[in-house]
């Protein structure tokens, strides 16, 4: 596990490279949520990246930094390169999103495109990595970025005022944000609950906590991008999650399209599929819980498609 000093230092060690997010409260609603979308690259995964990057040694970084991602991380680990004056590939689907593939670039990443998921992007980076003898930096499976993604969880606590009595529901993919949190509120007592959320279309990470496999799991299209794909073989984030997740629940991409919506209409927020995963739960009903915090992780959605949601009178 974690240790919650490493998340300590975290913190200390970006907080004057990171903003401090919105934290604020919905009273009809008894809700509370963390507005990542405010994060510097538009996301929380800039956290787990600057921790990780900044902590590493000379050599390592004059070796270059290889990394795959949806578009989130791989803008995190760009910006954390451009600091330290590091080389950074990103290997990510030939089908990512333009938006998210050109702010990489914009930060100074060389994209390589990999035909296929997101899956098949991790394989070929951790496969070059490996050849080339440069330093992987992985989204999810990695210390290091855990405990940067869970200093929002430091960050949060600093806030609420009783965060023991709250339901926390995070997004979930690879598993490195909620097993941050997940670290990080082993230092309450009693430990509050911690709802982890994914997308119907792409339940890896839900059938290994539920079932202990995620071999067989058909993955679709999804809005939420971020959350898509396998996760590594033994990844650290694997236990983690199985300890400290009080539940883990799976929501349509219907239910996701329609909290990028709400979030919209009700808070002129605008939220990525990924972010609203978790305020999904929320909205439909699966996450009754209150008081209860939403984490909304990102708010890279590209203009077209947000306009689209919020003109579809069906949602």
């Amino acid at each position: 596990m974690i240790p919650y000093a490493w998340l300590e230092q975290a913190y200390q060690r970006i907080g004057p490279y990171i903003d401090k997010t919105p934290l604020t409260y919905d009273a009809q609603n008894n809700l509370y949520m963390k507005w990542e979308n405010h994060q510097v690259t538009g996301s929380f995964k800039a956290r787990g990246a600057l921790n990780k990057i900044l902590s590493l040694q000379d050599w390592e970084l004059e070796r270059g930094l290889v990394t795959a991602s949806a578009g989130n991380h791989g803008q995190g680990v760009a910006l954390a390169g451009r600091m330290k004056h590091a080389a950074v590939i990103v290997f990510a689907s030939d089908h990512a999103l333009g938006i998210k593939l050109q702010a990489m670039r914009e930060l100074g990443a060389e994209i390589r495109l990999v035909p296929g998921g997101y899956g098949e992007a991790e394989r070929a980076g951790i496969s070059y990595a490996n050849t080339t003898r440069t330093t992987w930096v992985s989204p999810y499976n990695d210390g290091m970025i855990i405990a940067g993604q869970g200093s929002i969880a430091l960050e949060i606590m600093k806030e609420l005022p009783d965060p023991s009595s709250v339901t926390w529901i995070v997004p979930a993919g690879g598993g490195g944000l909620v097993s941050g949190i997940g670290c990080a509120l082993q230092e309450l007592k009693p430990h509050p609950k911690l709802v982890a959320v994914q997308s119907e279309a792409s339940p890896f990470l839900y059938e290994i906590y539920h079932h202990g496999k995620q071999e067989g799991v058909k993955e679709l299209p999804s809005i939420a991008d971020g959350l898509a794909g396998p996760v590594e073989e033994g990844s650290v984030t694997i236990p983690i999650v199985k300890n400290y997740v009080t539940d883990f629940i799976l929501v349509s991409e219907i239910e996701i399209r329609k909290a990028i919506k709400y979030a919209w209409v009700r808070y002129h927020e605008r939220i990525e599929g990924s972010a609203a995963a978790s305020l999904a739960a929320v909205i439909s009903g699966r996450v009754t819980d209150r008081p209860a915090l939403v984490v909304l992780t990102g708010g890279n959605i590209t203009p077209e498609e947000h306009a689209q949601i919020l003109h579809d009178s069906s949602l």
